[in-house]
């Protein structure tokens, strides 16, 4: 199993919790987030996902030390898509079939 933590502002939002071959968590870079980012869940995390480029900025300048070995792939999707936004979805699955196993199961 691929362990993947995918990264937004906010963390409302878990598409691929229950995706085949996938150990998924989500975490938000703001200070009120759901679930916010933790050295735990960077150092759990095999790729981390990042929605925008200032995510990984974000989490680059809080957990160095714990990226080091870690992937990090930017979607580069806006994070301004409402809850569970039908184009959001799409945007995903068509971003992350390069490195997700499994990925046209979700169609």
């Amino acid at each position: 199993m691929l362990r993947v933590l995918f990264v937004c502002s906010q963390n409302k939002l878990q598409v691929f919790a229950d995706h085949p071959g996938v150990e998924s968590t989500s975490a938000g870079t703001n200070h009120d987030a759901e679930n916010p980012v933790t050295a735990e869940l960077v150092g759990w995390a095999e790729v981390i996902v990042v929605m925008e480029r200032q995510h990984r900025a974000k989490i680059s300048k809080r957990f160095g030390k714990e990226l080091r070995g870690r992937r990090v792939v930017c979607l580069d999707i806006p994070d301004n898509y409402h809850f569970m936004q039908p184009e959001l979805i799409e945007l995903l699955k068509m971003r992350t079939r390069r490195f997700l196993p499994a990925t046209r199961a979700l169609r």
